[in-house]
């Protein structure tokens, strides 16, 4: 705001200053001192406010465009955030014409001094390392020109969308291979583990086996030995005989009882005709196939007793 009264000796002109803002005043136009925020009382035309400089904290977006060590161009997009050094007003208001445009050419600098050494993977990685390049580079420099920087920030790092399309399937074959390792070993683990439970239950089935012929071995010997000592004069050969005979009479029960059965029995006994050994093993596979209303005990019986054997 500006207001202007007149007086015998001239004008006398009345100035305000907006907080956060330094007044530069002239005499004559040359330098005479500065003006804080508040009310100001200025002879013109000898005394009048050059300029007013803010000593907020302001930001400057600086685009750059650099190529990476293995020949990839990039876009990188930095924040500069700075202030004038209220100590230094007369430096950044006369040394100075355009700051941001001092600042962007330290940026531009900067940064195709330092992401040409790296490639592009470790450009995104070092992003930390091009923001303290630049602040380093810009606070030494800009320091004797009365400003401070506070803060550079890389807020975006972005290569040609063809070689970020590249990049995806670069990722994306990497991440299937991982898929597809993944899957074989879990297949890997099942077979191993399905061979392994194959492999226990075959032990434990030959352990079984084996046991229950031990069992059986176990009862024929304490047979024999029973029916030895009840029966006089027999022998071992005969109650083994007797023994297997049991045995055979069993196995043609549980044959005949099953139905369907389709079975010829033909003895080896090598005496006798052919025919005659046939006849036999028809008549003794009848037996298990019951007449209607007769069981198969009496059946199997009436042809025994009909066959030669």
């Amino acid at each position: 705001m500006t207001e202007c009264a007149c007086c015998s000796q001239g004008c006398c002109c009345f100035e305000c200053v907006q907080t956060s803002e330094v007044g530069v005043i002239e005499k004559c136009g040359q330098y005479d001192r500065l003006a804080s925020a508040g009310f100001h009382c200025l002879m013109y035309p000898f005394e009048a406010i050059a300029g007013r400089v803010s000593l907020r904290v302001q930001q400057l977006d600086v685009q750059c465009e650099t190529k990476t060590l293995d020949n990839v161009f990039v876009s990188v997009t930095i924040s500069v955030q700075y202030s004038i050094e209220q100590e230094k007003i007369y430096e950044a208001f006369y040394r100075l014409s355009s700051p941001s445009s001092q600042i962007k050419a330290y940026v531009f600098d900067t940064v195709r001094a330092t992401l040409p050494l790296m490639n592009l993977d470790a450009a995104f990685e070092a992003k930390e390392v091009v923001a303290q390049s630049v602040q380093k580079s810009l606070g030494s420099v800009m320091s004797s020109y009365g400003y401070q920087i506070h803060q550079a920030l890389v807020t975006d790092l972005s290569p040609d969308s063809r070689v970020k399309a590249a990049m995806n399937e670069i990722n994306a074959s990497k991440r299937l291979k991982e898929a597809a390792f993944a899957k074989a070993e879990g297949e890997k683990i099942l077979l191993v583990k399905a061979a392994e439970a194959s492999a226990e239950s075959k032990y434990l089935s030959g352990v079984g086996v084996a046991r229950q012929r031990k069992a059986i071995v176990d009862g024929l010997r304490d047979s024999i030995s029973q029916f030895s000592d009840n029966v006089k004069g027999s022998s071992p050969k005969d109650i083994v005989d007797v023994l297997l005979l049991t045995q055979y009479f069993d196995m043609l029960k549980e044959v005949g009882n099953q139905h369907g059965t389709s079975t010829y029995f033909m003895p080896t006994n090598k005496s006798g005709s052919t025919v005659a050994h046939f006849r036999d093993g028809l008549l003794q596979a009848n037996a298990g196939f019951p007449p209607k209303g007769q069981t198969p005990a009496a059946t199997f019986n009436a042809a025994y007793s009909r066959s030669s054997y």
